[in-house]
């Protein structure tokens, strides 16, 4: 004869069931439907083959071993690669480059484009060119000339303005980004050394004219222009942060750190 259950025994509580998976956020992009977009991707070919027809175009018209040590041609270059790469993900739905990559390009382009017409080409700057190199260019060398110097550093900020999202640069990258113009300081210098005094554009820019004004004052300009490079890649991340977004919300900014 079995006990009869007692009618007053509490409900005991449910073991609560372990997932065996860990729930993580998914990101959006990897649910979002890729979309072409063919208008920037052939905005970003044309940029991409007017920095490389400038290069080639000097290349051609002047000494190659010269030109190619000048860091416009060096900029152009890069941006030519980066925008052409830039310019096939767009047309294949591909994800942009890194924001890292895309900074660091537009700000090489920008500078050199800054540096040639606020330093080199202005007589009031104490750099500006004189002699030969100070005369206007005509035929295809002003073509290259302006195309390097005014023309792709422009489409390259309005790419940047209009055809890419915001908020993808990063204030520590800023930094980073200077390793380039830094690592292109000691080529100029080694180079200058390297080569004869006396030599034709030994130093390429003024600034770094060592044979004339010594390490001091060569080592003092670049100190000025490091830090006024180092505050233009603050502005462009902060520039970054606070525009609109062209491609989904004109009225939001992507401002966050």
């Amino acid at each position: 004869m079995t006990a009869p259950i007692p009618r007053d025994i509490p409900d005991l509580p449910a073991i609560p069931a372990k997932s065996p998976l860990k729930p993580s956020p998914v990101p959006a992009s990897a649910v979002a439907t890729p979309v072409r977009r063919p208008a920037a991707a052939a905005f970003r070919l044309l940029v991409a083959l007017a920095a490389a027809a400038g290069v080639t175009l000097e290349v051609l018209l002047s000494d190659p071993s010269r030109t190619l040590g000048y860091f416009a041609i060096q900029s152009n270059l890069l941006l030519a690669l980066v925008m052409a790469l830039s310019a096939r993900r767009a047309w294949t739905a591909g994800r942009p480059l890194p924001g890292a990559v895309l900074g660091a390009t537009l700000l090489y382009v920008v500078i050199a484009g800054l540096v040639h017409h606020l330093l080199l080409m202005n007589e009031a700057s104490p750099f500006s060119l004189t002699g030969e190199a100070a005369a206007a260019p005509t035929g295809w060398q002003a073509v290259a000339h302006h195309t390097l110097h005014t023309l792709t550093p422009i489409a390259a900020v309005l790419d940047w303005l209009l055809l890419t999202t915001p908020g993808r640069l990063r204030l520590r990258q800023a930094s980073t980004w200077l390793l380039y113009p830094l690592a292109y300081l000691a080529f100029s210098l080694t180079r200058g050394e390297l080569l004869l005094p006396g030599t034709p554009d030994r130093y390429l820019y003024p600034f770094l004219d060592v044979g004339q004004d010594g390490y001091k004052k060569v080592l003092g300009n670049t100190l000025l222009l490091g830090l006024s490079f180092y505050a233009l890649a603050l502005l462009l991340v902060a520039l970054d942060h606070a525009r609109p977004n062209p491609l989904r919300h004109p009225w939001k900014t992507g401002f966050r750190l």
